[in-house]
């Protein structure tokens, strides 16, 4: 009887954390698949120099074929750029989606960060496995200052990568100092394990 009882908790556990897991690889769909479609509509309405003003002074949307990385970086990269960004893209792809897996069920931010960055990275991917470079239009100013075009795919990946950072530097230094008191109550020779 306990074995099955066991064997039932074992299974309804698996299957919600399987569950949770779902409803963030739905997110990450459906960021992916704006990111899709705010690219075909800047190539219908953008791409023959039809820009749009949204925020004046601040907000354009200005169509841009972009061959290298992430906000317009390494733009001379040839076809054996093409190639090296796809193969590049595909195995950190890899890497974060077993990053997600492995995360536990309540580490909500690790689990939100790597969903958006496989929203981003496959977004980007898409587009180059498709057409051999990425579509940006999205143009942040101020003044003088210009902030590289960019696409709904480059904002997934960087809040997704501050979420991931912001856990890593500070969330993991706060660990050691909760769980402190209860490693010096269990070291041999304290007071409590003295009377054991």
């Amino acid at each position: 009887m306990d074995t099955e009882f066991n064997n039932t908790k074992v299974t309804t556990n698996t299957s919600t954390r399987f569950g949770w897991r779902m409803g963030y690889l739905f997110a990450s769909f459906g960021i992916y698949m704006v990111d899709q479609s705010s690219k075909a509509w800047a190539v219908r309405a953008l791409r023959f120099g039809a820009e749009r003003t949204v925020v004046r002074g601040f907000l354009d949307f200005v169509y841009t074929e972009n061959p290298g990385i992430a906000f317009g970086q390494l733009q001379e990269s040839g076809s054996f750029g093409r190639w090296f960004f796809i193969v590049l893209a595909s195995a950190a792809a890899v890497a974060v989606f077993y990053y997600f897996l492995r995360t536990p069920r309540n580490d909500d931010r690790v689990l939100g960060a790597c969903a958006l960055l496989l929203a981003g990275i496959l977004g980007n991917l898409t587009d180059r496995v498709r057409i051999g470079y990425v579509i940006d239009f999205i143009v942040l100013h101020a003044g003088s200052w210009h902030w590289p075009t960019f696409n709904v795919a480059d904002a997934s990946i960087t809040i997704g990568a501050l979420l991931l950072a912001y856990d890593l530097i500070f969330e993991r230094k706060r660990t050691p100092v909760a769980s402190g008191p209860l490693s010096v109550a269990s070291e041999p020779g304290s007071k409590d394990s003295a009377g054991h």
